[in-house]
């Protein structure tokens, strides 16, 4: 099926939109693992103006993916909210599973640093 003018024509706008108004993903990353079958569970909020919580981390067979908040409706799922187009679904993605990195990488480094010694203090009376 081919594109009318008109789609082509506003598919070109919101291209040009997209450029002048680049997209920011604030993602906050809650109980991350690195093993299992859900790694994380995540909220995003885009410009400051958007917030989706209930966003995961999930592992299947073909590696890392991301998930977005769903309800069931008999047997299937459907997304509750989701990126209407390739290139947004590539950067709402690409936000989230960076930050789940870090996120791990960061717990990393935190489990390798030696804890600070603590002196026990000394009670009981003094002579």
């Amino acid at each position: 099926m081919a594109k009318t003018q008109t789609q082509a024509a506003e598919q070109a706008a919101s291209e040009k939109t997209a450029e002048q108004n680049p997209v920011n993903y604030d993602v906050r990353i809650f109980n991350a693992k690195s093993s299992g079958t859900q790694r994380a569970t995540a909220s995003v909020n885009i410009n400051g103006a958007f917030a989706v919580r209930g966003v995961k981390v999930l592992e299947s067979n073909k590696g890392l993916f991301v998930a977005m908040p769903q309800y069931k409706v008999g047997s299937e799922y459907k997304d509750i909210c989701f990126p209407c187009t390739k290139e947004s679904r590539e950067q709402f993605n690409a936000a989230v599973m960076k930050a789940y990195e870090q996120t791990l990488s960061q717990a990393h480094t935190q489990a390798e640093e030696p804890a600070p010694q603590r002196t026990q203090a000394m009670s009981g009376q003094s002579m």
